[in-house]
């Protein structure tokens, strides 16, 4: 038995709606009353066993925990609906949070995985076409760095995030356009894998050379929190633009639990219970997918549910510091794109209420694109969504570089790093809506708020894009 430090324990059942008798430890498998399910009940029936699997983690109850995986496994499919999608990956992720409170099983089954750049490249590539985030990203960076360099002849970009040459191949067409000519153009990559850079350096290089565009690519090696700035090179004279897309984030990773020993604030939250005692509720479309509406005894999507946790914001001094160094080296524009919601709670129960309803909107998406029999699809579930929930759920202090917050956050934490809000212009706010009309299904939305644009499934923001320049 172990106990999950920063945890709950379970007082009442989440399953008032179903027998009592399906959490016995003694009640065998293969629960065949499970398959009589509706696709409805079993979607909220799955939900359900999903939270109580993680207050039976989270409290150390290791045996109901392994009842009620067992149970899951009994629905859930990563080739079945979107509950069942969600809830098969889910499930994995608290497996492995069990494993890992044994570190000689946990490294054992894991030494022999392979983890192969190539295909790491491929789901990225397969993200970006298959869902228009990131186009919409990157069409509005695009602009928003255009119109900061009217009529500059010297332009540095420094991309945070650098694995996808399709926004650059473009500005270099936009900035090939200009009335007055192109400027010099320099763009610096910062990626951990040299074989991206150097990929994103050929394709880069061969487009400036077709526009007849002075260009030059500098590749810079490294993770993003070990970076350093000086590498950067900004020269005298250059205008200095800055792109991060989905990147900024991994900064806020802690030592959780050095900081709970520091911070009275989040005794609370450490030795507190999640009662789960109000019915999980969900409304269904015609087609029988989850939309989310409500969570539990409080935690809400779009609700910041670790708002007054210390942990939650402005708790990490490398997320300072390299804001500040950012803030140096006065750029003209910075845009920012990250994931709209709060995955970075302190507690295991938090993270699991917010990333449900959040990924539960993404895997949505990808039903209405793909056939449930598409490989492309299990790639993107599997490589990306899957890897980014294990994280958010089955790691701790360090090795949790999911930390997704959402907008509200970043703004607070780039108006205390001297950063001052650039509104998007009425043009890049219209390429956006133009690009998502462009996709054949139905469900994407673009929200305005103060400038700030959100990119929507249904009424759910899943990623902001937010522009800002140095207030001095």
């Amino acid at each position: 038995m172990f106990q999950d430090d920063g945890s709950s324990s379970v007082t009442s059942s989440p399953l008032q709606p179903f027998p009592m008798m399906s959490l016995s430890p003694g009640f065998g498998s293969p629960y065949p009353w499970l398959r009589e399910l509706k696709s409805e009940e079993r979607g909220l029936y799955l939900i359900h066993l999903l939270l109580a699997c993680a207050n039976h983690v989270a409290s150390g109850s290791l045996e109901n925990a392994n009842v009620t995986l067992d149970q899951i496994s009994q629905l859930a499919s990563p080739e079945g609906d979107t509950m069942q999608r969600i809830a098969a990956y889910f499930t994995e992720a608290l497996a492995e949070r069990i494993l890992k409170h044994w570190p000689g099983i946990y490294k054992a089954l894991h030494a022999t995985r392979i983890s192969s750049v190539s295909e790491e490249i491929l789901v990225g590539k397969l993200f970006f076409e298959l869902c228009p985030f990131l186009k919409v990203a990157f069409v509005v960076a695009n602009q928003a760095i255009v119109e900061a360099m009217e009529g500059e002849k010297m332009v540095h970009v420094i991309d945070l995030n650098a694995s996808e040459p399709a926004q650059w191949r473009a500005l270099l067409q936009d900035l090939g356009a200009r009335p007055e000519g192109p400027p010099h153009l320099r763009i610096t990559g910062v990626h951990q894998k040299k074989e991206v850079l150097e990929q994103m350096a050929h394709i880069l290089t061969e487009e400036a050379e077709k526009l007849d565009i002075p260009f030059q690519f500098n590749q810079i090696v490294s993770k993003l929190e070990d970076i350093d700035v000086e590498k950067l090179r900004v020269k005298t004279g250059e205008a200095l633009a800055i792109s991060s897309v989905l990147q900024l984030h991994t900064l806020l990773a802690n030592d959780d639990e050095l900081l709970r020993k520091k911070s009275p604030l989040t005794a609370k939250n450490a030795n507190g219970v999640v009662k789960l005692q109000k019915p999980l509720q969900m409304n269904l479309d015609a087609s029988g997918k989850l939309l989310d509406k409500e969570l539990v005894n409080g935690y809400s999507p779009g609700h910041d549910s670790a708002s007054s946790s210390p942990l939650s914001f402005n708790s990490s001094a490398r997320m300072d510091s390299f804001l500040n160094a950012l803030w140096g080296l006065s750029p003209k524009v910075m845009v920012i794109s990250e994931q709209d919601s709060n995955h970075s709670g302190s507690t295991l129960m938090e993270r699991l209420s917010e990333s449900l309803y959040f990924y539960a909107a993404l895997f949505d998406c990808l039903e209405s694109t793909l056939p449930r029999s598409s490989p492309e699809r299990l790639k993107v579930e599997k490589m990306l969504f899957g890897e980014e929930i294990k994280n958010i759920i089955a790691s701790e202090g360090m090795e949790r570089k999911s930390r997704h917050e959402k907008l509200e956050k970043w703004i607070q934490r780039l108006d205390l790093a001297g950063f001052g809000s650039v509104p998007l212009s009425y043009y890049g706010m219209l390429q956006a809506r133009r690009l998502l009309q462009s996709y054949s299904c139905e469900g994407y939305m673009i929200k305005e708020e103060n400038g700030r644009l959100m990119v929507c499934w249904q009424d759910r923001s899943l990623f902001s894009v937010s522009a800002w320049r140095c207030r001095r």
